[in-house]
C-alpha cells in the first residue's frame, strides 16, 4: 500500500523536483515506517528513506518500495540524492518546518530553489484526507476499544471519584484491550469543569449532579478515534436535560446530512443553526468537526469558514457542543466515514442521555 501511496504522490511531481518531508505523520503515512526522526526524500521516479542508527536495522527488515539509508550526515546525504537526482526545485511541508530549518536547507542546498510555497502540502493533505480499506480497518477496530472502553466506565463513575482517576482507568483499559496509545491527552470533567471545551482532567470528585463530560480515544495501526459523551451522576435538572438534549439533536441532525458533495462550512451551519435557535450560538464556540487518522486533527474540517468539499473516503468527526460558563457543558461527538450514498457512523455508544 505505501508504494501505491508513494506513486500517488509522484504524480504531482515533475523531472527535476522532489519533495522533502520530515514530519513524523507524513513519512509514515507514505513509508509505512514509525520513528521520532529522519527524513523521506521523494523524485519523480525513486524514494529514498533516511534513517539513524536507532533505526536502520528495522526500517531496513521491514520497508519495502524504497531505499532505506543509514543517516550520517543527514544534510550532506539528502544534498547528494538531490544531485544525483539533478533536483532543481525541493518542495517542503510549510506548515511544519521551521525558519531555522528552512535557512539551512538553503545553505546546504546550493543552486537548487526550496520553495516555500504550499503546493505540496496541499497536496499531502489531499492524499491523506481519503482513507483506503487498509486505514479504514485500523480506524475501526480503534473506535471499537473506544466504545469498549466507554461501556467499561459506565460502571465505574460514581460520586468521590476525581476526574484524573477516571481518566487514568479509561487509559488502562484502553491499552490492556489493544489500544496502541492513547489518541490525544484524555478530556474528563465534570461539574463547573465540562464548561471547558478542553479541559484537564483535575483532583475534582465527582458530584451528585454533575454532567461528566469525556472526550478520548484509541490507538490501531498508527490510526486514531475521537469521540466524547457526555453523562449525569445522580440527576439532571431542567436546565441540563435541554441543553443536552439541544446539543444532541444538531448532532444527531448534522450526522443525518453530512455526506460526500456538500461544504464543510454548510455541515457546520446545520448544527450552528440548531443550537443558535435554540438561544446557545454563543456557546458554540469552536468548529463542529475535523478529519482524523494518523494525527487527531487532520485537514479538512468543518467550521464556519472552510469551504473544502467532502469526499467519499474522508473520515470525520461530529461534534457539536454547548458550554455555559461556571455552570458546566454537553458535547457529543461521533466519527463518521464517508461514503457515495451518505455516511457509515463508527461510533456505537449511545447517545440519548444517561443518567448514573
Amino acid at each position: 500500500m505505501t508504494g501505491k501511496r508513494i506513486e500517488n504522490l509522484q504524480k504531482y511531481l515533475e523531472n527535476n523536483t522532489a519533495v522533502i518531508l520530515f514530519e513524523s505523520a507524513d513519512r509514515f503515512y507514505f513509508s509505512g515506517f514509525n520513528s521520532s526522526a529522519g527524513a523521506l526524500v521523494v523524485t519523480r521516479n525513486n524514494a529514498f528513506l533516511l534513517m539513524d542508527f536507532r533505526y536502520y536495522e528495522k526500517a531496513k527488515k521491514t520497508v519495502n518500495g524504497l531505499d532505506v539509508l543509514l543517516c550520517e550526515r543527514l544534510y550532506v546525504q539528502m544534498a547528494e540524492i538531490l544531485t544525483k537526482e539533478n533536483v532543481k526545485t525541493v518542495f517542503l511541508e510549510t506548515e511544519d518546518i521551521s525558519v531555522a530549518k528552512f535557512k539551512t536547507l538553503c545553505e546546504c542546498f546550493s543552486g537548487i530553489n526550496i520553495s516555500d510555497k504550499p503546493y505540496i502540502q496541499n497536496v499531502i493533505q489531499k492524499l491523506r484526507s481519503v482513507k483506503d480499506q487498509e486505514e479504514l480497518k485500523c480506524i475501526t477496530k480503534a473506535q471499537e476499544i473506544t466504545d469498549k472502553t466507554f461501556n467499561y466506565i459506565l460502571g465505574r463513575l460514581e460520586e468521590g471519584r476525581t476526574e484524573k482517576e477516571i481518566a487514568l482507568e479509561m487509559e488502562f483499559f484502553m491499552r490492556k484491550n489493544g489500544s496502541e496509545s492513547v489518541a490525544f491527552d484524555f478530556i474528563v470533567v465534570s461539574g463547573k469543569n465540562s464548561s471547558l471545551p478542553h479541559g484537564v482532567p483535575t483532583d475534582k470528585r465527582i458530584e451528585k449532579g454533575d454532567f461528566i463530560t469525556m472526550d478520548f480515544g484509541a490507538v490501531v495501526g498508527g490510526y486514531r478515534s475521537d469521540m466524547t459523551r457526555t453523562v449525569a451522576v445522580g440527576f439532571a435538572d431542567d436546565l441540563q436535560k435541554e441543553i443536552y438534549s439541544t446539543v444532541l439533536k444538531a448532532q444527531t441532525e448534522t450526522v443525518k446530512f453530512i455526506k460526500s458533495g456538500v461544504k464543510c462550512c454548510d455541515v457546520d451551519k446545520v448544527a450552528r443553526d440548531i443550537i443558535t435557535d435554540a438561544g446557545y450560538g454563543d456557546c458554540f464556540g469552536h468548529g463542529l468537526g475535523h478529519s482524523v487518522g494518523l494525527e487527531i486533527h487532520e485537514n479538512p474540517a468543518c467550521n464556519t469558514r472552510d469551504e473544502t468539499l467532502l469526499t467519499s473516503g474522508m473520515i470525520m468527526t461530529v461534534e457539536p457542543g454547548i458550554y455555559i460558563e461556571n455552570k458546566f457543558g454537553v458535547r457529543i461527538e461521533d466519527m463518521v466515514f464517508l461514503t457515495f450514498n451518505g455516511n457509515e457512523n463508527l461510533t456505537k455508544s449511545p447517545k440519548e442521555l444517561i443518567i448514573l
